[in-house]
């Protein structure tokens, strides 16, 4: 834990927009995939029957939409931001590994791999000097 307060007070003193703009773009793309997954349910259920059965799909797609748009619009305002990657992880992980399980689909590949990859960046890294955190831990 004393790393992660090392490391975090590190990222607040070097701090630049790029991360933050990185950080929003995080944030808007799980928020858009979590919408798309409402609009567009065939596409998730074509995902879901190249693994196979499962049984509670539509528990499934519901998890994934909400956590992916509540998640998004935390991480874009850096609201409890490393919470709410935690809560992401699962989901990129699965996004992951279902092209290794079923039909691979490349985009959807480096997709996943990307936002994976960027949320493990943010959580060491935290929400940074411009979000929601900074501002609520200065105020105390």
């Amino acid at each position: 834990m004393a790393r992660i307060r090392e490391l975090n007070k590190w990222a607040n003193a070097n701090t630049c927009i790029p991360i933050d703009i990185l950080r929003v773009s995080l944030g808007v793309f799980l928020l858009l995939k979590g919408v798309s997954f409402i609009v567009d349910k065939k596409y998730l259920h074509e995902i879901l029957n190249s693994v196979g059965s499962f049984g509670s799909e539509m528990l499934l797609i519901h998890y994934v939409a909400m956590a992916h748009m509540a998640g998004g619009v935390m991480i874009i305002i850096g609201f409890l931001t490393r919470w709410s990657i935690w809560v992401q992880l699962p989901i990129l992980l699965g996004a992951f590994a279902i092209n290794f399980i079923g039909v691979f689909n490349p985009s959807d590949f480096v997709q996943s791999l990307i936002a994976f990859a960027t949320s493990v960046f943010f959580i060491f890294f935290g929400s940074g000097k411009h979000s929601a955190d900074y501002y609520l831990k200065m105020e105390e």
